[in-house]
C-alpha cells in the first residue's frame, strides 16, 4: 500500500492546474446510459473513482475511450442491467446508474453501495423518489431490484431534507419519464446544474437547476452531446488552505471563484490575499499566520462539507481558537486524532470541534482514513517541521489528480513510496 513521504516547513510558489470535478465527471458519465448515442465529455479528471465506474459502465455495454482529459461513451446497446456488488460497493456514485438503466430499460439490478467511513449515507431517497414515478422496487439479499415495464411517470417530489445525490440521481432517472417531474427541496451545489448543462445538451428538458426547485419535462429520447465538466471546487479550495497553512504564492489556472461559496467569504477572513482573474486564482499568505475562525458545514452555497477536514488542518497553525461544527455527516472528524499526532490541539465534542491554533505542526507517521481526511493530512504535513509519512493515500488517489506532481512544481518535498 503506497505511503506518501513530506518533508514541511516551505512555501508554497508557483502553478497548479484545476482538474475536472471528480462529483461532476461520475454523474454525467452515468448520463451516458440515457442515450444509444455516443456523448464526449471533456475536462474529465484521471482518478480511481473515474476508472472504477469505467468500469461499470463497459460492463452494462458502453464503449469507452479516454484520451488524455477527454473521455468518450458509447451506450449503444446495454448489454446487462445488473451492477454488481464488486464493482458498486467500492464507490457511492455507481449506485446513480440505477436511475438511467430503469428509465432506459424499464429494469435494473443493482447493489445497495458499501458502507462509508464518514457515516451512514442511506439511499432512501433515492428510492423513494424511483418509487414516486412508478417504479417497483425489491430489496433481496443487498441488491435493489426495480422495474417500470411501462416507463416511469413524472412526479412531485419533495425531498425532507437536501441530498446531492438524491437530486442528481431523480433528474437522471425524470429524463426519459412520461410528464413532468418537479424536485422541491432540491441541492443547489454546481455540480447540479452542471448535471442539468450536460443532460440538456442530450435533448433534455430541464429547468431551476442550481435552485431549491428543478423542474424536468420528460422526453421520449435523448442524443449524444459534447460536454465540458466544471472545474472541482473542492480541489481549489484544498489548494488555497494549503497556502494558508504553508506561506506563499498559488496561481490556480481553470479553477472558477464562483463556484466556492461560503468558502471564499472565510478565507479572506482568515486573512488569506485572494484574487479571481480571467480563468485562474491567484492565492498568497506572505508573513502572519492566519486568523481563527469559525464555521459550520452547510449544503451549497454554504461552508461544503468536503473542505472541513482541510480548514481544520488549517486551523491547527492559526492565530487564536476556532470551532468547527459539522452537519452534513456524522463521524467526519476522524482526522482530528491524526492531526493531534502531529501537535495538534484539537478537542471534540459530537458535531462539533475545538481547535487551538498551535505556532508549528511537527511530523509524524499518520493515517488517512476517507478521501477528504487524506488531503488534510496532506496540508498539516507541508506546514510541519520534519517528515511525515502519510499512509493508506489509496484514498487521495480517488480524488486529487496527480497530487505529489502539482505540488512538486511548487516547492513542496513530498514523494511517493511505492509498497
Amino acid at each position: 500500500m503506497d505511503k506518501l513521504a513530506i518533508i514541511g516547513g516551505r512555501p508554497l510558489f508557483g502553478t497548479i492546474p484545476i482538474s475536472g470535478a471528480k462529483n461532476s465527471a461520475l454523474k454525467v458519465m452515468a448520463a451516458a446510459l440515457l442515450t444509444d448515442q455516443p456523448i464526449t465529455l471533456m475536462n474529465v479528471p484521471r482518478l480511481a473513482d473515474v476508472d472504477m465506474l469505467l468500469r461499470l459502465l463497459e460492463q452494462h455495454g458502453a464503449e469507452t475511450q479516454f484520451d488524455g482529459s477527454t473521455l468518450k461513451l458509447h451506450a449503444k446497446t446495454i448489454a446487462s442491467t445488473e451492477a454488481p456488488y464488486d464493482l458498486v460497493r467500492k464507490m457511492r456514485a455507481s449506485f446513480n446508474v440505477l436511475g438511467p438503466l430503469l428509465a432506459r430499460e424499464g429494469k435494473a439490478k443493482v447493489s445497495l453501495p458499501g458502507g462509508c467511513a464518514i457515516g451512514a449515507r442511506p439511499v432512501d431517497l433515492h428510492l423513494k423518489a424511483l418509487t414516486s414515478m412508478g417504479a417497483n422496487i425489491d430489496l433481496d439479499e443487498g441488491y435493489v431490484l426495480a422495474e417500470a415495464p411501462d416507463g416511469l411517470r413524472g412526479a412531485e417530489i419533495s425531498f425532507p431534507f437536501v441530498s446531492v445525490g438524491a437530486t442528481e440521481h431523480t433528474m437522471l432517472a425524470a429524463c426519459l419519464a412520461n410528464g413532468e417531474t418537479t424536485i422541491e427541496n432540491a441541492a443547489r451545489e454546481p455540480e447540479i446544474a452542471d448535471l442539468a448543462e450536460c443532460l440538456n445538451a442530450m435533448g433534455a428538458k430541464i429547468s431551476g437547476a442550481g435552485g431549491s426547485t428543478i423542474t424536468v419535462k420528460g422526453v421520449d429520447r435523448l442524443h449524444g452531446c459534447e460536454h465540458r465538466v466544471l472545474p472541482d471546487r473542492i480541489e481549489t479550495g484544498a489548494y488555497m488552505m494549503a497556502v494558508g497553512a504553508t506561506g506563499g504564492e498559488l496561481t490556480l489556472t481553470g479553477a472558477n471563484s464562483d463556484l466556492l461559496g461560503a468558502a471564499w467569504a472565510v478565507l479572506e477572513e482568515i486573512g488569506l490575499d485572494i484574487e479571481a482573474q480571467d480563468d485562474a486564482i491567484r492565492v498568497r499568505r506572505n508573513g502572519e499566520r492566519c486568523k481563527a475562525v469559525d464555521i459550520v458545514t452547510q449544503p451549497f452555497p454554504g461552508f461544503p462539507t468536503d473542505l472541513q477536514a482541510q480548514f481544520m488542518a488549517l486551523m491547527t497553525t492559526a492565530n487564536g481558537v476556532s470551532t468547527i461544527k459539522e452537519t452534513i455527516f456524522e463521524n467526519r472528524f476522524m482526522h482530528a486524532p491524526e492531526l493531534s499526532r502531529m501537535g495538534a490541539k484539537i478537542s471534540v465534542d459530537g458535531q462539533t470541534a475545538t481547535v487551538r491554533g498551535v505556532e508549528r505542526l511537527k511530523g509524524a507517521p499518520v493515517m488517512a482514513t476517507d478521501l477528504r481526511a487524506s488531503m488534510s493530512l496532506i496540508i498539516a504535513a507541508l506546514a510541519a517541521e520534519g517528515q511525515t509519512m502519510v499512509n493508506r493515500v489509496y484514498h487521495l488517489d480517488r480524488g486529487f489528480e496527480r497530487l505529489e506532481e502539482k505540488l512538486q512544481a511548487c516547492g513542496a518535498l513530498i514523494e511517493r513510496i511505492k509498497e
